[in-house]
């Protein structure tokens, strides 16, 4: 159903696929248009259990793109070093793929609180009470990861 990586000598593991998630800020959720083009958004994400998990807005683009389509891919890039001699970049990447579905009750609560660990760690309880004033003008989703590869380029 998925391709293989190409370049098998740079694929990297699955834990250290693992861990590229869950020390990046950011990642690309790619999805589908109802007019057939693809759509690439940057968002802040956490990696928990199999799962990445992001908060949206109540409405908008990405979340019609989802529901025409929940099958989705999803990018990070970590470290990255530019080699100007050779033309080249040394960097670390990850590409999951899967299907995004919103989350309720718990699973929502709980992945705010991952999301708050992870951007606001310092300001916790600030943030909790923040989501009991905001919390209800978000909405939250998981792409449960379907398959998976690592690569260290260069």
């Amino acid at each position: 159903m998925f391709r293989e990586m190409r370049r098998k000598e740079k694929q990297l593991s699955h834990e250290q696929s693992i861990e590229i998630l869950k020390k990046c800020e950011y990642g690309v959720l790619s999805v589908v248009g109802d007019n057939g083009y693809a759509y690439g958004v940057p968002l802040s994400y956490v990696y928990v259990d199999n799962k990445i998990y992001f908060h949206s807005a109540l409405t908008g683009y990405k979340l019609d793109c989802i529901e025409y389509n929940n099958k989705v891919s999803f990018c990070v890039v970590g470290d990255t070093k530019l080699l100007p001699d050779k033309f080249d970049t040394e960097y670390e990447s990850v590409i999951v793929f899967g299907r995004a579905q919103e989350v309720t009750g718990e699973e929502n609560y709980s992945a705010h609180i991952e999301l708050l660990k992870k951007y606001s760690a310092d300001y916790m309880e600030e943030g909790k009470k923040y989501l009991e004033k905001a919390g209800k003008a978000t909405r939250i989703f998981k792409i449960d990861i379907e398959h998976m590869t690592g690569k260290l380029g260069r």
